[in-house]
């Protein structure tokens, strides 16, 4: 299958990265796998307790850092061959909004162009669920905004419900 997928040398690079002792190596590491970032899906809600951890006064590295790191890890290693846009074909748009963060995926005929994830701010995780759902969709159309514009597309939120956008 054509497509974009990630250098297997950078992948490598971050499969040998050592557990971080530092905020520095930490900082690091979340800088060469958020370059990953698009091929990763919920990639924001996996490295929420590293991003967490880099903004505290000390490090500590704890069982959540190390589960994150790992899994982490093993995400990158296994992630998805994006596919290059097809525009004549409807785009399919699925939403989720978790407790703490939002993730989009973005394909066509069950094949990704790309994946979207973002940590909510504190006002926005306190939100209801309906405020929560509606941040999630319009994250996404800006998002792919550049993809949408003109054409006719799908939304799954939470893989629940299917609105159709423009009638």
């Amino acid at each position: 299958m054509q497509g974009v997928s990630p250098d297997p040398e950078k992948i490598q690079a971050i499969m040998d990265w050592p557990k971080p002792r530092s905020l520095t190596t930490l900082r690091g590491f979340l800088g060469l796998t958020g370059f990953f970032h698009r091929f990763v899906r919920h990639y924001t809600l996996l490295a929420a307790p590293l991003t967490d951890l880099r903004r505290s006064i000390t490090f500590t590295w704890s069982a959540a850092a190390d589960s994150a790191f790992t899994e982490l890890k093993s995400k990158i290693t296994s992630v998805s061959v994006l596919t290059l846009p097809d525009f004549s074909k409807d785009f399919v748009i699925e939403t989720d909004a978790s407790a703490m963060a939002i993730g989009d995926v973005l394909s066509q005929a069950s094949h990704p162009p790309a994946f979207f994830s973002k940590k909510m701010c504190p006002k926005m995780q306190a939100a209801s669920t309906y405020v929560r759902e509606m941040y999630v969709i319009t994250e996404a159309i800006k998002k792919w905004r550049q993809y949408l514009i003109g054409r006719k597309f799908l939304i799954y939120t939470d893989q629940k419900s299917l609105k159709n956008l423009l009638q």
